[in-house]
């Protein structure tokens, strides 16, 4: 049933001028078949996902990514069908799945625009831990129109001069009565500037993770304001800008949790992050797989047809393989997440790393067997390449996914 959605997905992406197009003129590869191991009503909502991404994503990707578009209607639509809080509680207006159900849907969406989809599971990470580690007034007063997207949310933990060392965070927050003031500065903030609610990493204590807070801005704080938008590589379907506080005066009681647990709160959010955005490298590394199956089936070199080499059979068997193992990592540690095991924050450390290198590496080489075509933008596989190679980077980078993994491996 996902199938239709992605054939229609394939008329849009796959252009050739003065050729068909030729997207879903062969029957589905059973062998990376996105459906295959999940539940009946894991099938729905996954075609679900892939005709929204056929019909209200793909047919805009390469002008969302040209002109810079953040598309605010698009995003909405999705939440329309439950995607703006896909592991919230429903009592707060969220879809109440699990991160295994999450993943499927992320992966299935990110086939009609990498960028926007990855947009929207960084939203649902903030709604999450709103909704987990927030009171019950807090839940009831952010997570609604979260959920339903009429406001829209951004996670604010890297600093200028902290990324991977995020422990090690200066934005201050001097608490004065029932209020904090918050000073200092967040980088490459998603949706910064654009959108309506903070969920921002500070220091209420001393140095190391267990000074550090979590609290929630809304748009408008006075102090509140924001760099240039940068000009980036990929990801233009999403604004990402610094974030900016000079003397911001925040409640108190817009803080989540504790002091001093707004470390552990954005390390246990990083968890499904990690989760989520190797879900959309799947999503990119499916769509040109199958890109560059049928272009092997149309282009001739010397008379044959591309498909006839046995050279690109073996790199297109290797890409499928690549791609089968890395859907399994990550679906793997998504119910390890979702059963909250001991080896959750291990397992989604390497499914990240694993899926995002090889997710890319996949998109890279179907770049490489369009020839030249491949690297106009009237073809969708340089898109791809260009829109998940910063998943290798954010969410924390793969070479600190290597010390997670590590230091689970060599503690006592």
């Amino acid at each position: 049933m996902a199938w239709r959605g992605c054939c229609r997905l394939g008329a849009q992406l796959w252009k050739s001028p003065g050729r068909k197009e030729l997207w879903g003129r062969r029957g589905i590869v059973s062998c990376i078949d996105p459906a295959v191991g999940l539940t009946e009503e894991q099938k729905e909502f996954q075609k679900v996902a892939f005709d929204f991404a056929a019909k209200e994503m793909a047919p805009h990707m390469a002008e969302w990514d040209e002109k810079e578009i953040f598309p605010v209607e698009t995003i909405r639509k999705a939440a329309q069908l439950g995607f703006g809080g896909i592991y919230v509680r429903p009592d707060v207006g969220g879809s109440g799945l699990s991160r295994l159900d999450t993943s499927v849907i992320f992966e299935a969406l990110s086939t009609g625009c990498v960028s926007t989809t990855a947009y929207i599971s960084i939203h649902n990470m903030c709604a999450w831990m709103i909704d987990t580690f927030g009171t019950e007034e807090q839940r009831h007063k952010f997570c609604p129109s979260l959920c339903s997207m009429e406001k829209l949310s951004s996670y604010c933990l890297t600093e200028p001069g902290s990324g991977s060392d995020a422990a090690s965070l200066l934005t201050s927050a001097k608490r004065k009565g029932d209020a904090y003031v918050l000073n200092g500065s967040k980088a490459f903030i998603s949706g910064g500037g654009d959108t309506d609610l903070y969920v921002v990493m500070c220091r209420t204590g001393g140095p190391g993770p267990k000074g550090i807070s979590c609290l929630v801005l809304e748009k408008g704080t006075p102090g509140l304001s924001f760099g240039k938008k940068e000009k980036k590589v990929g990801w233009n379907a999403q604004p990402t800008r610094a974030v900016i506080f000079e003397d911001c005066t925040v409640p108190v009681a817009n803080r989540l949790g504790e002091e001093g647990q707004g470390f552990n709160i954005a390390m246990k959010g990083l968890n499904g992050g990690r989760i989520n955005i190797a879900s959309c490298s799947l999503g990119a590394a499916y769509a040109s797989v199958l890109l560059a199956r049928d272009h092997l089936n149309v282009r001739k070199q010397f008379g044959e047809l591309l498909a006839h080499s046995q050279y690109l059979q073996f790199r297109l068997a290797e890409m499928a393989t690549r791609l089968l193992a890395a859907r399994l990592m990550v679906r793997n540690a998504a119910r390890a997440l979702q059963e909250e095991r001991d080896d959750a924050m291990a397992l989604c450390a390497m499914a990240k790393l694993f899926a995002t290198d090889e997710c890319f590496a996949i998109c890279n080489e179907a770049l490489q067997m369009h020839g030249g075509y491949g690297y106009l933008k009237d073809y969708a596989v340089q898109q791809f390449v260009r829109d998940i190679r910063v998943h290798q980077i954010l969410e924390g980078t793969n070479e600190v996914m290597r010390m997670i993994v590590a230091r689970s491996l060599l503690q006592p």
